[in-house]
């Protein structure tokens, strides 16, 4: 056990005296008297040292004597290894009970206290605030645990192992082999106790773990209405000086040269990576300038802009941003190892590194030619405004950021409520002094908007309201707001860079995207034109029109734009939440009203709460599953659909599948939300499934049969089929229903289970050539070889009539009257067979009559016989 983890009772005495001391004033008429404990120091460390593993001897090579000895070995080294973990578990259990009933002695007294609290009692809470965050779980020690589990798992398999392939030996030495199976046997015992001390073990430090966190969460969230500091007075100008004196103070050479002679041999391969990175940016920075300038040449050009421009706009801005921000990590590393002064300054020059990254991004974003200027079109006037101001912010930002952390040092902290609290107002001026200038600058452009109005008053006001609350005494509260707020506002910027990279992808492909549909229609008109044409020839009917499978280009802008703010406005809200839930109380009230409860199916187990939170939470699902399914598809069409070569109606079908497991998707987590078991509902879906499958039968085997029609394609908008007798041209291809027009020009609405299960010809689906037979009858003796000669001259003059195959002329048959000859031709479409037919039977009759061969009648012979009279 280590001797750090003893309980400090004259720490915890006095701690509770003193809170006792102020308690008595909030709540001397209290008629419950409180019961007083000492305060509690959960703190545990790792192991020093793991039990040694298991040394199994060679089954082969050692003697029995010596396994008994080794085993005996491994016995005694795993009995202490039990015992010490048992102590262990023993010291943990009892620190998570005293915890837990401090914890909830403590709660139940905040509550009695309500905000009547003073600001020694608040000083008092920071303090064991400060020790819980000192104190607590060392961070290896559940790892440590989980190692030992793991190797204790494999000695125990190994012991089996061992045991199985032991030679049993002769009679003579029966002794010594019980005495090796009895020390297997405890050694075997010893190891399983130890799992599951273990085991127990690993479960009370991570129950300690959560309630020292969940008791760190209590004090802050206290904490954060309280005064943490007097009202400012004569008292605080004279510390300020004295703290500006100590800071000068500190700045002396020799602990510098020691930090930075530590730091520089704890980290010299990092601070020296960071040194050449720092180099090259530097010499690349041109270039980097010169990229910046030309990714965004092609913006706007249908045919040759891309969304990785950009992308490596976006990078060159980082690149362009970074030097900065080495700066600061690279003095952050070499102060390091420092004494608290300089550690803190390390860590506050590393914050400061973050803000500049941040910050100078956002400047090199608003460069002229950037992004804002040649991506996104943002406002001229904003981008000279965040270009003229964010300079302005970051010189007085920077220097602030990096002395803060040294009000937190030992020595330090009591000139948080001077020092610390002159640059917190320094701090706030000048954010409120940049709010105003950006938002002037962009109200310049709509001088009458409410909204921008509202905006700039509660901006500009806002770090102003919390200057006011710092010097009142909530300095913690103050400083824990405009932190969180200025955390927010960098979310904020960076989920609209999303959001404009997003929009911008989107504008990208929909432009590629309405390129491509302007040729794809000017194909289908010049195709459709040809179709009417040949129609009109043959005198048959065709559509105006073909509906094909696809969405309208202002339906697809508006639902994946649609579709990517819900997306960004998720992931904003969603960061702000968890930003913001902890510091606002309100917040959490949702999680603690509960409105039923689900009874679980475990034996004992108690029953499962629904909250409002929950209700909420399956609100929200709804709502998006909602948006989602209206929205995804412009979305899939822009982004996936459009880059596949999809034959048309495929892409429609996808969509609608995917809407379908969307909505199912969303049906389910809103019942789950909400405490439906599917145990529970299981009988239930399947009652309805059965009577839903007989009712709607023939509508779900249509539903069924246009999704196999849609990816099958067995069937394409602008085919030539015949079904059922009827046939006509492919004009609609729906989930239910596909519609034909036939040659009168009439709408065939038929069911699509009738495609898939009825016998179907379609003229059109891999190859429209078809066959046409034409019958020729010449008068007996006529020449049959010129016969076959000049049909076949008729069939190959005739532009109708394709090359391959090739055009046949065959004599099938002896009429009565004539020679039966076939003209076999093929023509490239359906709608050539009548107009081929009129052309070939017209130049049959002409090139016959003009070579002098008969097209005979049909003639019959009566033979009148006359019977005499008898």
């Amino acid at each position: 056990m280590p001797s750090h983890a003893q309980q400090n009772n004259e720490e915890g005495s006095g701690a509770e005296t003193a809170e006792g001391s102020v308690e008595t004033t909030t709540e001397e008429k209290k008629a419950e008297p409180e019961e007083a404990r000492p305060a509690v120091q959960p703190e545990l460390e790792a192991e020093t040292e793991s039990p040694p593993q298991i040394q199994l001897p060679d089954t082969e090579t050692a003697d029995i004597r010596q396994q008994i000895q080794a085993l005996r070995t491994s016995l005694d080294q795993r009995l202490v290894a039990v015992e010490s973990t048992r102590n262990r578990l023993s010291y943990a259990e009892s620190l998570l009970n005293r915890l837990q009933d401090e914890y909830n002695s403590f709660e139940l007294r905040l509550e009695k206290a309500g905000l009547n609290l003073t600001g020694n009692y608040a000083n008092l809470l920071q303090q064991r605030l400060e020790r819980l965050q000192r104190q607590g779980i060392a961070e290896d020690l559940i790892g440590d645990i989980e190692s030992q589990l793991s190797t204790a798992r494999e000695e125990q398999l190994r012991l089996e192992e061992f045991e199985a392939v032991i030679d049993p030996g002769d009679d003579a030495r029966d002794q010594l082999r019980s005495q090796r199976a009895s020390l297997i046997r405890q050694l075997h015992k010893a190891v399983t106790e130890h799992i599951q001390a273990l085991n127990e073990y690993f479960s009370t430090v991570s129950a300690l773990k959560e309630q020292v966190e969940a008791y760190q969460v209590l004090l802050q969230q206290r904490l954060f209405w309280l005064p943490s500091a007097p009202v400012v007075g004569a008292d605080t100008l004279t510390e300020l000086f004295t703290a500006v004196a100590w800071f000068a103070e500190q700045f002396r050479l020799d602990p510098l040269n020691e930090a930075v002679g530590k730091s520089v041999k704890e980290r010299g391969g990092p601070i020296a990576f960071l040194i050449i990175l720092l180099a090259l940016l530097l010499i690349k920075r041109p270039a980097f300038k010169r990229n910046l300038s030309g990714n965004s040449r092609y913006v706007g050009n249908v045919g040759r802009d891309r969304i990785e421009h950009t992308l490596y706009a976006f990078t060159n801005s980082v690149l362009l941003a970074l030097p900065g921000v080495l700066v600061f990590a690279i003095a952050a590393l070499l102060l390091r190892e420092g004494n608290d002064f300089f550690s803190a300054l390390s860590g506050g020059l590393a914050t400061a590194a973050i803000v500049t990254l941040l910050l100078a991004l956002i400047h090199n974003v608003a460069r002229q030619g950037g992004l804002g200027d040649a991506h996104f079109n943002w406002h001229i006037d904003s981008l000279r405004a965040l270009r003229r101001e964010l300079p302005f912010l970051l010189a007085v930002i920077i220097p602030i950021t990096v002395i803060m952390p040294t009000t937190a040092t030992p020595d330090g902290s009591e000139f948080v409520d001077s020092l610390g609290r002159l640059l917190f107002t320094a701090v706030s001026i000048a954010l409120s002094t940049f709010a105003h200038r950006i938002i002037g600058a962009v109200r310049a452009d709509r001088p009458k908007s409410k909204h921008l109005l509202a905006l700039h008053v509660v901006a500009v006001a806002t770090p102003l309201v919390l200057v006011v609350a710092s010097l009142l005494g909530y300095h913690y509260t103050a400083l824990e707001l405009e932190r969180n707020l200025f955390i927010s506002i960098c979310w904020i910027a960076f989920n609209a860079m999303l959001f404009y990279i997003g929009l911008r992808a989107l504008s990208v492909r929909e432009r590629r995207l309405t390129l491509a549909r302007l040729r794809e229609r000017r194909e289908a008109e010049r195709k459709l034109a040809e179709t009417r044409e040949a129609a009109e020839s043959s005198g048959e009917g065709v559509p105006q029109m073909l509906d094909m499978p696809e969405m309208d280009l202002k339906d697809i802008n508006q639902q994946s734009t649609a579709l990517l703010r819900i997306l960004v406005s998720v992931l904003l809200l969603t960061g702000l939440w968890l930003l913001w839930a902890s510091l606002i109380p309100a917040l959490q009230l949702f999680d603690n009203i509960t409105l039923w409860t689900i009874a679980t199916d475990l034996d004992g187990g108690d029953p499962l709460p629904i909250t409002l939170g929950d209700l909420l939470l399956a609100l929200f699902v709804g709502v998006g599953t909602v948006l989602a399914a209206r929205n995804l598809p412009g979305t899939l069409e822009v982004m996936v659909l459009s880059r596949m070569k999809l034959e048309p109606g495929t892409g429609y079908a996808i969509t609608t599948l995917t809407t379908y497991t969307l909505v199912l998707i969303g049906v389910v987590v809103f019942l789950g939300v909400i405490g439906v078991q599917w145990s529970k509902l299981q009988w239930l879906v399947a009652a309805l499934g059965v009577g839903l499958g007989f009712g709607l039968q023939e509508i779900v085997a249509n539903f069924v049969s246009g999704i196999i029609l849609l990816f099958e394609r067995p069937i394409r908008v602008g085919d030539t089929v015949t079904i059922d007798g009827i046939t006509g041209t492919v004009s609609r291809i729906r989930i239910r229903a596909t519609t034909l027009v036939d040659w009168d020009r009439k709408e065939q609405i038929i069911p699509n289970k009738t495609f898939v299960t009825q016998d179907l010809t379609n003229w059109t689906l891999s190859d429209s050539i078809t066959r046409v037979i034409l019958q020729v009858g010449v008068a007996y003796g006529s020449d049959m070889d010129q016969v076959q000669e000049l049909l076949t001259e008729v069939a190959q003059n005739n532009e109708r009539v394709v090359d391959d195959p090739a055009p046949a002329v065959f004599c099938v048959g002896l009429g009565d009257s004539r020679i039966d000859f076939e003209l076999r031709v093929f023509v490239k479409d359906p709608l050539d067979i009548m107009p081929l037919s009129h052309e070939i039977n017209a130049a049959i009759t002409r090139t016959l009559h003009e070579a002098g061969i008969e097209i005979p009648f049909p003639q019959r012979d009566i033979h009148v016989r006359t019977i005499a009279d008898t």
